[in-house]
């Protein structure tokens, strides 16, 4: 019992260390969240419970601009619903890693799964055992320090006046942007990457219903397996 609680310990450790990358985007972004959260006129405790339950920076960023400009509920929870749908192929892409436990657990790892949470556990698992406590340590702390900051930001909220003028505006793109370079390793990954930025301004312009994200992705990546032979050699 007593070497289980200690290799538990040891890689919900590695999960902590591995996410403080994530814990220092998740501060300043998960504020920006907060302080616009109050602007568009969530209180306190909805603030932080949107952070709590729903913990999809893009979503909620969308959410709150959409409530700022007087959206209809239903077309606020839809349009979230749509930009939120690439987390189906995030947990599409773990099933060969995860596919040996229960689906209780699988369950909670999938509630938790964020762009930069899932960007670093495939990268883990591709030269490591996957491991439980590695999961949950890396997820709960960045699930901690994203409603912290939001928090933070709801507190802050209503002395900031204008949160334009500080550009959190663009703290949630600058954050994808970021995670963009990091991944742009090789041949590859750019020509992917420049198939899915082509996709999706085309789809968007031809079909204006938020369908650009996923679309874009799902073609780039279909593109990407097809044509690894060729840029796999160089």
């Amino acid at each position: 019992m007593d070497l289980q609680i200690e290799g538990f310990t040891i890689y919900f450790a590695r999960g902590i260390r591995a996410a403080l990358p994530i814990v220092l985007g998740y501060l300043p972004l998960g504020f920006a969240y907060g302080v616009l959260a109050r602007e568009a006129g969530l209180n306190l405790w909805e603030t932080v419970l949107m952070s709590v339950l729903l913990y999809a920076g893009s979503g909620q960023f969308i959410a709150v601009s959409l409530l700022s400009s007087g959206v209809a509920l239903a077309a606020i929870i839809f349009t979230v619903f749509l930009v939120n749908l690439r987390h189906l192929l995030f947990s599409a892409s773990f099933v060969p890693h995860l596919r040996r436990f229960k689906p209780g657990v699988l369950a909670l790892l999938a509630a938790e799964i964020t762009d930069e949470t899932f960007a670093v556990a495939i990268s883990h698992y591709a030269e490591h055992e996957v491991r439980l406590p590695y999961h949950f340590g890396l997820h709960l702390t960045a699930h901690f320090s994203w409603v912290l900051a939001s928090l933070l930001g709801g507190l802050a909220g209503n002395l900031i006046g204008d949160p334009a003028r500080f550009g959190f505006n663009f703290a949630l793109p600058a954050m994808f942007i970021i995670l963009l370079v990091m991944q742009l390793k090789d041949k590859k990954m750019l020509l992917v990457a420049g198939l899915a930025a082509i996709f999706s301004v085309a789809i968007a312009i031809a079909w204006p219903w938020n369908w650009n994200i996923i679309l874009a992705t799902i073609l780039a990546a279909t593109l990407g397996v097809i044509l690894e032979p060729w840029t796999g050699r160089s």
